[in-house]
């Protein structure tokens, strides 16, 4: 199974700019839409719209509530979300395409 949102679920993840350091992810979604697993790697969030959705994680599931305007660092993950809110999803990913600094 491929694992690059853009592939498994093209119909909501669309890349918007790329170069050899980023990717730039446009996402969008409607209420009860719900992704099949996926990886991010260290990224960037800009919410562009007030969401509700439930990220359910390889060992925990969490609820997540975003206003407009809020700005977040995602750790590398792998997970599947899904809109649990009666509001579109609509957001842009900065994903990093350098690893990790080594923690020394």
């Amino acid at each position: 199974m491929n694992t690059d949102p853009t592939k498994s679920n093209p119909d909501i993840y669309k890349v918007i700019f790329e170069n050899e350091r980023v990717r730039v992810l446009e996402y969008k979604d409607k209420p009860g839409q719900k992704t099949t697993p996926h990886n991010h790697p260290d990224s960037v969030m800009y919410t562009l719209s007030e969401f509700d959705r439930k990220l359910i994680l390889e060992d925990k599931e969490i609820t997540v509530h975003k206003t407009a305007g809020e700005v977040s660092w995602l750790d590398a993950q792998k997970h599947i979300g899904e809109n649990i809110g009666s509001t579109d999803t609509h957001v842009v990913f900065v994903e990093l395409k350098e690893p990790s600094p080594k923690t020394p």
